[in-house]
């Protein structure tokens, strides 16, 4: 297989993110292939209004782009036909206002199913320390109203459950996948130690009208960092940074209908720490049931930002990604038949902002960005895909 790198910079703006697109296209032509930003400007400041910079967003069936942002402890739900030049009036999910997780590692999640429900999860922070409960709700009148909100995590335990991950098949089935230390609290209630926490599921065969009671289905995780979900031919397969041996945070993969078997570690970094490194990575299955994530370590072995690519047994090669002097972290990858996209943030920055949020659908690839200077940013960028030709394609955005 021939392979072509090629690299393309574009300055945003005042605030730099760094943009990979990975596509087995032909053509060298990516002069086009980073188009002009759409961009919602920042809301005028006012002390009664606090918006959150992580969202959650999603293309449907059709290309329309969802929104969920958090403003003023109420989770709003709105969406856009037009790539985010303007959104639809929005809808609030939670009618009682609540503490909701809106970081990057632990942001609203939105889906929107075939036949469109739109689906939405969150984590509701508690008055304890790091306790939250997974929230759920979903849309049956194409996001016009909201049920009332349940709550996922079946244990009544006032502790720990956060940064869920949610993903859908297509045809019905809906998971949801989340941290939880309902098993860490237990032990210690015995005197017993616990590495770590476990990592939780539940699932509805009915596009969300019904879950099912929560499974557990790994222990010993690392306590706060992201999870990410996507489904394969085999089932939904979560990423999560694990604990192996004494205190190694590495990455394993999980099939969450297979729970019996043992997590697949993914990455050697040998990152020995005792702390949660709130860095976790990202997941996403191409149309050759390909697995493609991207992580972030300082480990003994290796060090920054990397992706890689898995086919059942075979593993490729961690890449690196970006300048390591620039400290690439954050990243995000998606992909849809035979095109992968890639985004990372750099350390420059003349304001706060989220991380960048890749997108990928038939006919569109968008690249949604939030920031404090420039408010919502929908960068579109043009699909370079040749299915009769196989190479490599790599574009960088800074």
């Amino acid at each position: 297989m021939k392979k072509s790198l090629f690299f393309l910079s574009a300055l945003i703006g005042l605030v730099f993110s760094l943009v990979s697109v990975v596509a087995r296209a032909a053509g060298s032509d990516t002069g086009n292939l980073l188009q002009q930003p759409v961009q919602q400007p920042a809301p005028a400041a006012a002390k009664h209004i606090k918006t959150a910079l992580a969202v959650g967003v999603s293309l449907d069936q059709q290309g329309r782009l969802w929104l969920a942002k958090v403003v003023n402890q109420r989770l709003l739900v709105s969406w856009s036909e037009d790539d985010g030049q303007h959104f639809s009036g929005p809808v609030t999910v939670n009618s009682v206002p609540e503490n909701i997780g809106n970081d990057g590692e632990n942001r609203p999640k939105i889906q929107v199913a075939h036949d469109g429900t739109v689906l939405v999860t969150w984590t509701q922070l508690l008055a304890e320390k790091y306790a939250g409960n997974i929230k759920f709700s979903r849309s049956t009148d194409s996001g016009r109203t909201f049920s009332e909100p349940i709550v996922l995590n079946d244990d009544g335990r006032v502790t720990s459950h956060r940064f869920d991950s949610l993903a859908i098949d297509g045809k019905g089935r809906v998971v949801v996948a989340w941290l939880d230390a309902r098993d860490r609290d237990a032990a210690r209630e015995k005197g017993e130690e616990f590495k770590g926490i476990s990592l939780y599921s539940s699932q509805s065969s009915d596009n969300g009208a019904h879950f099912e009671p929560n499974r557990k289905i790994h222990q010993h995780t690392c306590e706060c960092c992201r999870t990410a979900l996507a489904w394969t031919s085999e089932g939904p397969i979560v990423l999560l940074r694990n604990i192996f041996d004494a205190n190694t945070r590495d990455f394993a993969v999980v099939n969450l209908d297979k729970a019996e078997e043992s997590a697949r570690r993914v990455t050697h970094d040998e990152w020995q720490i005792d702390a949660c490194p709130h860095n976790g990575g990202s997941l996403a299955v191409d149309g050759r049931d390909q697995l493609h994530l991207t992580w972030f370590t300082s480990g003994a072995a290796a060090q920054g930002q990397f992706y890689r690519r898995i086919s059942r047994n075979r593993e490729s090669q961690p890449m690196a990604l970006g300048d390591a002097d620039a400290q690439p972290d954050h990243a995000a990858v998606v992909a849809h038949g035979e095109t992968v996209i890639l985004t990372w943030r750099v350390m420059l920055t003349t304001g706060t902002s989220d991380y960048p949020v890749p997108l990928i659908s038939d006919n569109k690839a968008l690249i949604v960005w939030h920031t404090n200077n420039e408010g919502l940013r929908v960068l579109p960028v043009e699909k370079v895909i040749n299915r009769s030709n196989h190479q490599t394609l790599f574009a960088t955005q800074q």
